[in-house]
């Protein structure tokens, strides 16, 4: 069964939901609390990269974080956290939220977004390896798991090493 998911935005009055929704999708606070600590941090924090999927009654279903990274000085975003409540997965509601979220970075004029994540699920929205534009993590992981998406190839895409928000502990 399909969902129509409603997208958009958080507001303040969603701050609640969005924790209760990555405390129900992870095993730890870990990732509830980074998303507050990226709140909390106006260098990653971009207004309107914070998105939620609703389901019809109102209730938040799913989320999804973009936040300024760079890439050796030079300005992209990282995707992450993203989470879905556990009796809502496998429904489209991750799908929707990401996707939304990425065309709110493309209309802001966003031209990279980096993801550490599966990499069975994210080249659906576009991300490949992204040592292929010689963009490297500041950890060890397998070369498949850390991935990039590039709006406009037409654009000049840095290279070098990912320096995330002090948030990440990285």
């Amino acid at each position: 069964m399909t969902t129509p998911w409603i997208t958009r935005p958080e507001t303040d009055a969603d701050h609640d939901q969005i924790r209760e929704v990555n405390l129900a999708a992870f095993p730890t606070s870990h990732e509830a609390d980074l998303v507050e600590a990226l709140r909390a941090d106006p260098a990653a924090w971009l207004p309107g990269l914070s998105w939620i999927a609703r389901q019809p009654d109102g209730a938040v279903a799913g989320f999804a974080l973009l936040t300024r990274c760079h890439v050796d000085g030079f300005p992209a975003l990282t995707l992450g956290p993203c989470a879905v409540r556990p009796e809502h997965q496998r429904r489209g509601a991750g799908s929707a939220v990401i996707r939304a979220a990425l065309d709110a970075a493309r209309q802001q004029d966003e031209n990279l977004v980096l993801v550490l994540g599966h990499a069975e699920y994210y080249p659906r929205f576009g991300f490949a390896p992204a040592s292929r534009h010689a963009i490297r993590p500041p950890i060890d992981v397998e070369d498949k798991y850390m991935m990039a998406l590039v709006f406009d190839p037409a654009r000049p895409v840095p290279s070098g090493t990912i320096r995330y928000p002090a948030a990440f502990g990285v």
